[in-house]
């Protein structure tokens, strides 16, 4: 676990310097949900259990923070909608998050909607910035950014231990002019 970690984290530090300026407990309080809805049957103490690394992963998407990659997700980690190209494991967020806040510094991360539901946490997101940094061989010129994603995620054992995502990445790419609209 510790060298997945470790590599994770090495993978991060190039990215961090560009990554936006909120520091762990400000990137978690910038990313909780407008709107929860939790099952009848989970009570304040699972909720919070449950919540905990869900919280961190997604602090982890605004900052770039190997901390709270760490805290969020653990070594037996399982994309299940992996990209081509992306490592699995704790360093495929690493790998991705780098990539993304590389090209857009000011990203935020907005969590619309949150549904919790036995060890499953459903979150719809919305991504928004600026590309001012590169992507894929071509240098942003400060276009907007604004698109939206859906994660299942799995907790067990207090990490994420498994992810289903489905980002419009057409709508980015179109935004940042890598694809004709």
């Amino acid at each position: 676990m510790k060298s997945l970690a470790i590599s994770a984290a090495a993978m991060l530090a190039a990215g961090a310097a560009q990554a936006q300026s909120l520091d762990d407990s400000a990137a978690v309080a910038a990313t909780r949900p407008q709107e929860q809805i939790v099952a009848g049957d989970i009570t304040a103490q699972q909720l919070s259990a449950l919540l905990k690394p869900v919280d961190a992963f997604y602090g982890f998407w605004a900052n770039g923070s190997a901390k709270l990659l760490a805290q969020a997700i653990g070594s037996d980690f399982v994309d299940h909608t992996l990209p081509a190209g992306r490592p699995q494991g704790p360093d495929g967020p690493a790998a991705a998050s780098k990539g993304f806040l590389a090209a857009v510094p000011d990203l935020k991360v907005t969590v619309v909607q949150r549904l919790v539901v036995e060890d499953r946490v459903v979150s719809h997101l919305r991504f928004t910035g600026h590309f001012t940094g590169s992507f894929a061989g071509h240098a942003g010129a400060g276009q907007a950014v604004d698109f939206i994603a859906t994660d299942i995620v799995r907790v067990q054992h207090g990490r994420i231990t498994d992810n289903w995502h489905l980002e419009d990445n057409l709508t980015f790419l179109r935004q940042i002019g890598v694809v004709a609209k």
